[in-house]
């Protein structure tokens, strides 16, 4: 059997009530946030970028009346933004989404697995960098799901006409982010996490703990593990929770300056 790489990492879906509170916040940490870039099913979001090809896209609700209608036609991306709001809130950390150059064989293997979220999704948008140039930005996406999870989800994004844009300057972050080291989520399953995150990833699942992809780490806590490393209560559930990203900066202690001048908490 040939042995095929792990798909990358490409970026993390927050969902949030607001894209102006969301864009205030992330300024503030020391982020510069990219125009809003408007979805033609309902969604709209605010991307922090960064130089090593990763990105945060926090994600609002820009017209209910036309994500209701994107439901109804079985747009797995806006359904699973809206389980997401329904059961743990407007804010938070919904999605894990994975770099793929054949999204379609993502699908095929998804629904082998038993573990396919839904229909896949194809769409363009829109996408406009600091200086106010716009190009448009076409993706494939195959979505994979444990099937009675509501608290996160996975998708396998292809990137089908990449803008030509130079985001140079939406990469350069006041506080020194350069990209994405780790992602953090809990479960009191892990091993079976671990499962099916490997499955979407199409990793390598025997490390038990983390599933090891070519960019970033994605490790998978017990509750009572994620207290011990982190200091912070999570309620146990077997399910699968993003809770924190680790990010990789060019100097710790500029960063820290950063957070302190702009009285965050850290």
């Amino acid at each position: 059997m040939i042995k095929t790489a792990a798909h990358p990492l490409d970026h993390l879906v927050l969902p949030t009530r607001s894209l102006d509170a969301v864009r205030s916040r992330l300024v503030s940490l020391g982020f510069v946030v990219a125009p809003t870039g408007i979805h033609p099913f309902g969604t709209e979001n605010a991307c922090v970028f960064f130089a090593d090809g990763t990105y945060l896209e926090p994600l609002a609700v820009g017209n209910e009346q036309t994500a209701d209608l994107a439901i109804s036609e079985g747009n797995v991306f806006v359904a699973r933004d809206r389980l997401y709001r329904q059961t743990l809130g407007e804010e938070g950390f919904s999605a894990v989404v994975f770099g793929t150059a054949n999204a379609d064989a993502d699908q095929a293997r998804y629904v082998e697995a038993g573990l396919s979220a839904g229909e896949m999704l194809s769409f363009s948008r829109a996408f406009t960098d600091a200086s106010g140039k716009s190009d448009m930005a076409s993706f494939k996406l195959a979505f994979v799901s444990d099937k009675e999870a509501d608290e996160a989800f996975l998708f396998a994004c292809q990137r089908i006409n990449a803008p030509k844009i130079d985001r140079t300057a939406l990469q350069a972050h006041a506080n020194g982010v350069t990209g994405i080291l780790e992602i953090i989520a809990v479960s009191d399953r892990p091993a079976a996490q671990i499962g099916l995150i490997a499955t979407a990833a199409q990793a390598d699942a025997s490390d038990g703990r983390a599933v090891r992809l070519p960019n970033a780490v994605l490790s998978v806590f017990s509750s009572e593990d994620y207290g011990s490393r982190f200091g912070l209560t999570v309620a146990p559930s077997p399910n699968l929770r993003f809770t924190a990203i680790v990010f990789s900066v060019r100097d710790g202690a500029a960063t820290r300056r950063l957070l302190a001048n702009n009285a965050v908490q850290h």
